[in-house]
């Protein structure tokens, strides 16, 4: 099972997040000035991302696509989205058979011995 996600933030949330980065000094270290300069290609980035999202999507590896502005929101709907995949799995533990629990009967009674 393969599940893809694209986590999309708004320009404007990544903007406050950048303005946050600099004016909070323990988060400094996780801003860059190659940010604002990659930045500057935004619509580029969006088309790009767009293309590969589309030329890769298939019905055994589906993308979602997630608004992630909200962090809680984000999390929210992949677990969403892993809960649902894993369910249409139907998976069950395995049956044991008649022969099975008796061997599982001759090994408890020899664990019992000791």
């Amino acid at each position: 099972m393969i599940l893809k996600f694209f986590l999309h933030l708004s320009k404007e949330e990544q903007r406050r997040r950048f303005l946050e980065r600099i004016e909070r000094p323990e988060k400094n270290w996780n801003f860059s000035l190659g940010d604002i300069r990659e930045r500057g290609f935004w619509g580029e980035y969006q088309k790009a991302y767009e293309q590969a999202i589309r030329a890769t999507a298939a019905p055994h590896a589906p993308w979602f696509v997630v608004p992630a502005d909200n962090n809680w929101f984000a999390r929210l709907v992949v677990s969403a989205a892993v809960v649902q995949a894993l369910e249409a799995l139907e998976l069950r533990y395995p049956q044991v058979t008649e022969a099975q629990r008796a061997e599982l009967a001759e090994a408890r009674k020899a664990l019992m011995a000791e």
